[in-house]
């Protein structure tokens, strides 16, 4: 599949914008923030180069 094949068909999508009402921008990012925050309490408790 070329990139000249892509371009048309994902067009409509990027102009679409996606944003659905109900996906709150606050939640989303608190919940990213939320999930780094014990991706890095992971792997900093259980860090065997100590």
């Amino acid at each position: 599949m070329t990139a000249h094949a892509v371009v048309p068909a994902l067009t409509p999508l990027a102009e679409g914008g996606g944003n659905h009402p109900s996906l709150s921008p606050y939640l989303t990012g608190g919940g990213a923030l939320v999930a780094l925050l014990l991706l890095l309490f992971v792997v900093t408790r259980f860090n065997r180069d100590r």
